[in-house]
């Protein structure tokens, strides 16, 4: 058995998982998640900006006590769609190795899909070809296999900060916004999924926050609760109800619904387009939510990866400037 740390430094939020692997196993000691929009202004300025990356220090600061009170013996912080995209994102993430002692990858689209697909499958049995749908704030992960493996990925640039920043500029929104949403996110899943792809998955697993979101707004809890998000399965007219009721908001309402956390209401309805749209891409009439995910699927490489080596120098040791 192997204690692990895995860190996913996503568009939106940052996130921490401190599990226990074994014989493929992922058991879950702590799971802590952060909005810190690391990804603002990257669609636009190309660029990670030095006050969201400010952000994402001090949470880093905060998860390397957790994982170390954990006694966490690997830790992995994967980076994703807001890194990939920015110039100086290479620079951040060995800043990032070196100020903190974190092994450190910078994923593909195509590796973010299938460690998603990876975590999101863990201990299931497909016996049909599934759809995996992580809709982040920079992306959207689209991954369909089945026992047999993967038969296709794509990473497409619509997430909800990245949707948000390019067409919700009213509140609440205007349909005119909403529209021009709609139509871009369409546009794309039509270019890059063919028609053979659309007919394979029979069956939908939707991981990430605008899906569990959606899914808790779905069954109308007080406040977010994990385990009863898990498994839930959100029909494409749940999805459609809770979207047009969010549109209708403004944003000071919209943080204020109950299980929707007030960080994440600025870009939840455009989060909400791209999961009505990739249902009704896919003709599939509902997916079920899942709490595990791109974490539980790095959690899984951390655990793979070489033993740290005695007398390195520890965490902190070194700083970039």
């Amino acid at each position: 058995m192997t204690r692990v740390a895995a860190l996913d430094l996503g568009t939106n939020t940052t996130r921490l998982l401190v599990a226990d692997v074994e014989d493929g196993r992922v058991d879950e000691i702590a799971r802590l998640v952060r909005i810190t929009r690391l990804g603002e202004g990257v669609d636009s300025r190309r660029r990670l900006l030095p006050l969201p990356v400010a952000r994402v220090r001090n949470c880093l600061t905060d998860y390397r006590r957790v994982l170390e009170a954990h006694a966490a013996e690997r830790t992995l912080a994967v980076a994703t769609s807001a890194v990939r995209d920015a110039d100086n994102g290479e620079a951040f993430l060995g800043e990032v190795e070196w100020s903190y002692g974190f092994s450190t990858r910078l994923a593909s689209g195509a590796e973010e899909a299938r460690l998603t697909f990876r975590g999101a499958t863990l201990g299931r049995d497909l016996d049909e070809a599934t759809l995996v749908v992580d809709i982040g704030g920079g992306s959207t992960e689209l991954v369909v296999g089945d026992a047999g493996g993967v038969q296709f990925d794509t990473s497409l640039d619509i997430g909800s900060v990245r949707m948000t920043e390019r067409f919700v500029r009213s509140d609440p929104p205007a349909p005119e916004e909403l529209a021009d949403c709609v139509g871009a996110v369409r546009s794309l899943l039509a270019e890059r999924i063919a028609d053979e792809v659309r007919a394979l998955p029979r069956q939908a697993i939707g991981v990430a926050a605008t899906i569990t979101t959606f899914a808790a707004l779905d069954l109308a809890l007080p406040a977010y609760d994990r385990e009863q998000v898990q498994g839930h399965v959100l029909s494409r007219e749940g999805v459609d109800r809770q979207l047009e009721r969010l549109a209708a908001l403004p944003l000071a309402e919209r943080r204020a619904v109950p299980a929707l956390e007030p960080e994440r209401a600025p870009v939840i309805v455009a989060g909400g387009i791209i999961l009505r749209e990739v249902l009704d891409h896919f003709r599939l009439p509902a997916l079920e939510a899942s709490e595990r995910d791109i974490l539980d699927g790095i959690a899984l490489e951390a655990a793979a990866l070489p033993e740290p080596v005695e007398g390195n120098a520890p965490p902190g040791a070194y700083t970039c400037c």
